[in-house]
């Protein structure tokens, strides 16, 4: 079994991986020459200001009466410049925000991993065209583009990294600090002459990178007077810094000015997924080379913002976040970076028609180099016969279309030139994406071949080990060496096809990984016929309607990743269980309690997702909850129970009861004291790292009887859970664990319906002794549904409170127990425990199960296997890279998560047994007599 456990990891590691290679590899080529308009640009320099979190519609709505909160900004876009709304993409986070800014392409997905900080891919900027650039603001960000640069023009300013805190008294210092420096840095260079020379040359790049927006807003939420106090702030900043850069070079009118934001914010203080509250982010371009607000009688826009905001008759100009990079490079006149994908929006540009032309000839070639690179790049990889070129660039079209715009600039016919121009960038950015997506078919479906493969071998090694359905066959040793070497030979080919075209290591794990899947399940052709003869003896309508029922159970489980509420048709159908199959005749008390529960549980997927709307008195009530089922598991009157029960135990419990009061006080304190702006109590924190540290100890301690050792365990969880919520969530591990507690009781009267064993006493049932093989039976077809309510309770557990799917439904203020600086591995560590615990509740509780039906937990295990990789080989086919980034990000996390499942269950299952059946003894006193 050891080897059937590692093959296992293996074919599943490979699969889980295979994904990011086939979907998610990084877009970036090197290699191509720099392009730059020829003709003089009109601004010497550029000041670049990003509102760190900053909402389009946050900054140009008017109040109730009118007034606005940025009255400068307000005035300029009225007055003096451009404006319009800039698109971001998902993942909404700062760092990839700050790249298609400033770099002009999309983050690959290979940063998640770096935390969107360290540079995963190096990239060219429009920082490293330029000639100096200095930066103010966030260590997060800031050393990013320094890093990338060549030489070393690009100065960075940082404050430190604790000074980002979401509970601290006002965020809006850290924008201050920013004004305050570049203001003392230009006053320090009037006596530093290096530093005076190098400011006043071309080419010049300022950036103020301004976080306490976006740290306010995930503090207070958006609609906060705190968020809109700092925009103001923000506001006053911008107009002291345009102000005194004007009067240091004395009104040349040689600067542009830039205001923009990486991302925006959900109305409950979140970012990172795709809603339109997150994506939308505000532009304003002003001063040298920039339009004046251009007044217009109607626009094309659907949205109804124009009319909210009170800006009919200034025109527009939306562009994608990617764009500014060109419209950064072209204004001072640097080469546009190398791996941008922006197009240059002309309408913000106020210069010769002429210029706009060769600007945007310039960047169509720019991007065109990309393309030839990617292009290349395939050609030397692919056999001659095998490679299909994009057809509609191939090199006689792009000769052809340079030729042809040429022209039009000697003609001075600019407009027919522009419109190529765009026509060409869209080809070009189209034929990118062609040749990134190249090899896709043809490696899904390796990958799908090995998937259905190993599902096949999985479903024999169940019946030939765990069944009485079929006899054991002598295998023909001839006819295995002839299979073997066939494999073999087939193996070798797909190797000698993969080696001509030089195609990376990976290509042949993915490739070859179906050939030994294959070959296990043809060794088991016996087992096959076998299994045919017996399925054809069996009525026809019985195994149909057996099919049909597996088949829309694992729709359901499939249907509840995209919505909640199928938990909920699941939930109530299975409350119905006992009454179809005749349960609840021979245990009413315990049939009710189980339907009384499944539609307690049912409600919770109905709810919104959580941390939208804190509410701290039902986090209390939990804890006041779970404490009066403590005290009555005391009382319990099943005296039985009790007899087992020495001292040790008896304070041990008591323990556990004072951890959870505890856990309750210091949410509604810690809550309190951030909403008075007091930062979050010392006290407060280390009681929550004790709890947490001992709450993974304390069940051990415990008695193993089953109800006591499973009770135990829940205490110790809530007791960390209560101190990760914010809302109605606290509820659902007591609701969750009590269904639980009914499912071993409801498995008990199953066994006894279908007549499988006698009924064993529950309350003096000992997990430490229950591990005995003899006792193991056969599996039975009750036993899949066993195999399936398990793994329905496991995504139950999962999306019962939230959906994972949006990075965004992570509210940050369920972590501000344990600490409220920014940092995003130790929040996220603490939101993965806090998505755990429901999953240990019910494996824990499987656990019992598998113990109290005698059945081994290996062949349980292999049908929670068969049933979650049918569920991933749908996911796999659902996997998507177009279309709006948040059915992107969705439908990667659905795979990755039911693929880590199967990985994710072997733990909980070994964590499960580790908690249900070890016990730690404590050193006892002994006495002494004299």
């Amino acid at each position: 079994i050891p080897v059937f456990i590692l093959a296992g990891l293996l074919v599943h590691f490979v699969f889980l991986v295979s994904i990011f290679d086939i979907y998610f590899s990084s877009p970036l080529v090197h290699g191509m020459t720099p392009q730059q308009t020829p003709l003089p640009p009109p601004a010497k320099r550029l000041v670049l200001f990003v509102a760190d979190g900053l909402r389009a519609d946050s900054l140009y709505e008017l109040n109730g009466n009118d007034t606005t909160q940025a009255p400068y900004l307000r005035g300029i876009l009225e007055n003096n410049g451009s404006w319009g709304i800039s698109h971001t993409r998902v993942p909404t986070e700062s760092r990839p925000g700050h790249v298609a800014l400033i770099a002009g392409f999309y983050e690959d997905v290979s940063a998640v991993a770096k935390g969107w900080r360290e540079n995963p891919v190096e990239f060219d900027s429009v920082f490293n065209e330029s000639k100096y650039t200095w930066s103010w603001g966030s260590p997060d960000i800031l050393p990013m583009f320094a890093k990338g640069a060549t030489g070393d023009h690009v100065y960075t300013f940082c404050y430190t990294a604790e000074s980002e805190d979401f509970g601290a008294q006002d965020a809006a210092k850290l924008d201050t600090w920013v004004f305050d420096h570049v203001k003392s840095f230009f006053n320090s260079s009037r006596s530093n002459q290096t530093l005076f020379s190098a400011l006043n040359e071309e080419k010049v790049v300022l950036f103020l990178h301004l976080l306490g927006i976006d740290t306010n807003g995930h503090a207070h939420r958006p609609n906060s007077r705190e968020y809109k106090e700092n925009i103001k702030k923000v506001d006053e900043g911008v107009k002291e810094i345009a102000s005194m850069i004007d009067d240091f070079y004395e009104n040349d009118g040689k600067t542009a000015f830039i205001l923009t934001s990486d991302h925006g914010m959900t109305d409950w203080g979140s970012h990172g997924a795709g809603h339109p509250s997150e994506t939308l982010t505000p532009l304003i371009v002003w001063g040298a080379g920039v339009n004046y607000p251009q007044k217009v009688t109607s626009q094309p826009f659907e949205d109804n913002f124009l009319k909210e905001w009170k800006l009919e008759n200034l025109k527009r100009l939306d562009v994608n976040q990617a764009d500014i990079a060109p419209l950064m490079a072209s204004l001072i006149g640097v080469p546009f970076p190398l791996n941008s994908v922006g197009t240059l929006p002309l309408a913000y540009l106020n210069n010769s028609a002429h210029f706009k032309a060769e600007s945007i000839f310039t960047n169509a070639v720019q991007i065109l180099e990309q393309f030839k690179v990617k292009m290349r790049q395939k050609k030397e990889t692919t056999l001659s016969f095998l490679f299909t070129p994009f057809k509609p660039l191939s090199d006689s079209e792009q000769i052809n279309f340079l030729k042809k715009v040429r022209l039009y600039i000697q003609q001075q016919k600019y407009d027919e030139a522009v419109s190529l121009c765009k026509t060409l960038i869209n080809l070009a950015l189209e034929g990118l994406s062609y040749y990134h997506t190249y090899d896709r078919l043809f490696l899904g479906l390796s990958i799908a071949v090995g998937f259905v493969g190993w599902t096949t071998y999985v479903i024999l090694v169940i019946i030939k080990t765990h069944t009485n359905l079929t006899k054991t066959v002598q295998t023909n040793n001839k006819e295995s060496t002839v299979l073997f070497y066939g494999f073999a030979f087939v193996g070798m080919i797909i190797a000698f096809f993969l080696l001509i075209q030089t195609c990376p290591w990976t290509y042949y794990v993915y490739c070859l990984l179906p050939v030994p899947v294959w070959y296990a399940v043809v060794r088991e052709l016996p087992v096959i016929q076998d299994l045919a003869a017996n399925l054809l003896s069996l009525h026809i309508h019985q195994s149909v309607g057996f099919l049909v029922v597996c088949t829309l159970g694992i729709e359901i489980l499939v249907f509840s990743f995209f919505y909640r509420s199928a938990l909920t048709i699941g939930l109530v159908v299975f409350a119905g269980w006992p009454v179809i199959t005749q349960l609840w005749v021979q245990a009413k008390k315990t049939a009710l309690i189980w339907t009384l529960l499944c539609v307690l549980l049912a409600i919770f997927p109905l709810m919104p997702v959580v941390g939208r709307e804190p509410n701290i008195p039902l986090v209390i009530a939990a804890g006041l909850l779970t404490l009066l089922f403590s005290c009555f598991s005391l009382a319990s009157p099943c005296k039985s129970a009790n007899k087992y029960r020495n001292n040790e135990d008896l304070k041990l419990h008591f323990y556990q009861m004072l951890s959870i009061a505890l856990s309750t006080y210091v949410v509604s304190s810690t809550h309190d004291s951030l909403k008075n702006k007091q930062g979050l109590p010392v006290l407060n924190q280390i009681i929550s790292w004790m709890t947490l540290v001992s709450s993974l100890v304390l069940p051990l301690l415990s008695p193993t009887f089953l109800f006591q050792r499973l009770f135990s365990i829940l205490l110790s969880l809530m007791s960390i859970y209560l101190l990760l919520s914010t809302g109605y969530e606290a509820l659902f591990p007591l609701v969750l664990s009590g269904l639980m507690f009914a499912w071993i009781n409801m498995e008990q009267e199953a066994l006894q319906h279908y007549g499988l064993s006698f009924k064993p006493k529950l309350a003096v049932f000992n997990f430490a002794y229950a591990t005995d093989i003899t006792q193991f039976r056969q599996l039975h077809l009750d036993d899949i549904r066993r195999s399936f309510f398990f793994v329905f309770f496991i995504v139950t557990a999962f999306f019962g409170t939230g959906n994972i799917a949006s990075v965004n439904s992570f509210d940050p203020a369920s972590v501000y127990c344990f600490l409220t600086a920014f940092s995003p591995f130790m929040m996220g560590g603490l939101l993965v425990l806090k998505v755990v615990i429901p999953f240990v509740l019910v494996s824990c509780a499987f656990e019992a199960v598998q113990v109290t039906t005698q059945l081994s937990s290996k062949s349980l295990f292999l049908i929670v296997l068969v049933i979650s990789d049918i569920m991933a080989l749908h996911f796999f086919f659902l996997v998507k890279d177009y279309g709006s980034w948040l059915d992107i990000g969705t439908s990667i996390s659905h795979y990755v998560l039911v693929m880590s499942l199967t990985i994710f269950m072997m733990l909980m299952n070994g964590l499960a047994q580790l908690l249900t059946t070890k016990r730690l003894e404590l050193p006892r006193r002994t006495k002494h007599h004299s």
